[in-house]
């Protein structure tokens, strides 16, 4: 299977810089026009199907992918983005000062560590995997996309390469990125990483 990876659009929360996790925004203007670049970057592919995460930046994504292959966009909660319980929509700053201790603790292990009210990596992780497990079985020798979220489509590519999770932090995913992972005969290659070459002229 080949599993295209993609991460959605931009929403306000993302511009101004706050936690982003359960909270279901919709794209910004900006964002729109990110998937709609999205949508033309991937029309070439033989999708057989595209996957979303339920929340509504990964759907709105979606549907401008999906446009092109005339495929229904089939919601799955497992690709979700991490739930930020208690920190979700506050800034930087305000978790600073709000939850100060947390974050030293989150600084050293974060993989397992549970945000307050909400999940730990390690259980984005679990969840997410095994939809892709469920993929790799329905869909053996096809290509599918998924549009989903950062912390979400880190760890799944952190567990393809059989990397520690703690290291997950080291990678950087860009909104509206293109991921790639191929699951062979021989193994899961990492064939592309959070390509935004189709966002050029600032969009």
């Amino acid at each position: 299977m080949r599993l295209i990876l993609v991460r959605h659009g931009e929403t306000m929360w993302n511009r101004e810089n706050r936690i982003l996790g359960h909270t279901d925004i919709e794209l910004s203007e900006k964002g729109r026009k990110q998937a709609k670049r999205l949508g033309v970057a991937l029309k070439d592919e033989d999708v057989t199907a595209i996957y979303s995460s339920s929340l509504r930046r990964a759907r709105e994504t979606a549907d401008e992918i999906a446009r092109y292959h005339h495929l229904e966009v089939i919601p799955e909660d497992a690709f979700m983005e991490l739930d930020a319980g208690e920190l979700d929509g506050l800034t930087f700053e305000e978790v600073m000062k709000r939850y100060g201790e947390f974050l030293k603790e989150w600084a050293n292990n974060a993989s397992s560590l549970k945000i307050p009210g909400g999940e730990s990596i390690a259980e984005v992780q679990r969840r997410a995997w095994s939809a892709v497990s469920k993929l790799v079985d329905i869909h053996a020798n096809e290509t599918v996309i998924v549009v989903s979220h950062s912390l979400a489509i880190q760890s799944m590519i952190n567990k393809a390469l059989e990397m520690n999770l703690s290291n997950l932090r080291r990678l950087r995913l860009d909104l509206a990125s293109i991921s790639i992972l191929n699951f062979g005969k021989s193994g899961i290659s990492l064939l592309l990483y959070n390509d935004t070459c189709h966002l050029e002229n600032g969009v």
